[in-house]
């Protein structure tokens, strides 16, 4: 895993250069619409290939799957799960809040993670068991704060219902929190890990959004309300973080506003 998170940090690197060109070259890029406040641009799909081509010549017997091409099949049982450009809204109207993410995943398991954020020159790395860091320093999540002494981020996705975003919000305000939302979910989690935020809260994130922010936030000593893999993979489902301090209390008013039980 060592080698495989050396390689897997150069790789998103590399993928980022292209993509901080696109950025730079707005008048350019074309953007298709896929749905709903759902676009996609020329960048994701070549910054994808390009990520997409760098992890096969590394790790030919491993599974890729990633948000804007098929899925490519693997003998290795360990899998990489890409999203080439989280945070497509602020990235094609010109706003640095976006990042490059990749996880490997085996069976149920994340066992690393990378959200590289080449706007702001971070990048946020964990490996299962050996801890996370940003730029190569140790995050330690140390924080006692209560929720109305910070802030939480929140996400929103047009695959749900938007009252549950809506109940979460007021639920927030009615705890005395400060709420964010950068529509960059994998980058908002990066932040909780980093101690930026208290928490983080979405009712249905894919795999390629959260799977490598819930291992960094884990491994930087935060919560995370814990998810099968392959399931995300598969189905996609709701993510809530938090500090030691906040999780639980978060986990229930983020239940109660998205109607779900387990």
């Amino acid at each position: 895993m060592p080698e495989r998170i050396e390689v897997l940090e150069d790789i998103c690197k590399q993928a980022g250069r292209l993509a901080l060109k696109y950025f730079r070259e707005q008048d350019t890029l074309v953007i298709d619409n896929k749905g709903h406040h759902d676009f996609v641009s020329q960048a994701d799909r070549n910054v994808e290939l390009l990520t997409r081509d760098l992890l096969a010549k590394a790790f030919p017997e491993d599974a890729i799957v990633g948000e804007e091409h098929a899925p490519t099949p693997g003998a290795s049982g360990f899998t990489w799960v890409i999203d080439p450009i989280d945070g497509t809204t602020n990235f094609i109207n010109g706003i640095p809040a976006w990042t490059v993410v990749v996880a490997g995943v085996r069976g149920a398991a994340t066992e690393c993670g990378v959200i590289h954020d080449p706007a702001n020159d971070e990048t946020f790395v964990a490996v299962k068991g050996e801890g996370a860091k940003l730029n190569g320093a140790p995050l330690k999540l140390e924080d006692s704060r209560k929720m109305s002494e910070g802030t939480v981020g929140v996400g929103y996705s047009n695959r749900v219902d938007g009252q549950g975003i809506v109940r979460l919000v007021t639920a927030l305000v009615d705890e005395g929190s400060m709420f964010y939302r950068n529509a960059s979910g994998a980058l908002s989690l990066a932040y909780v890990a980093a101690g930026r935020l208290l928490g983080y809260a979405e009712e249905h994130m894919n795999a390629w959004d959260c799977v490598a922010g819930q291992l960094i936030v884990a491994e930087a000593g935060g919560c995370v309300e814990v998810q099968n893999a392959e399931d995300m993979i598969r189905d996609g489902g709701r993510v809530v973080v938090g500090t030691p301090a906040v999780f639980d209390r978060l986990l229930e008013l983020s239940k109660t506003a998205f109607e779900q039980t387990d």
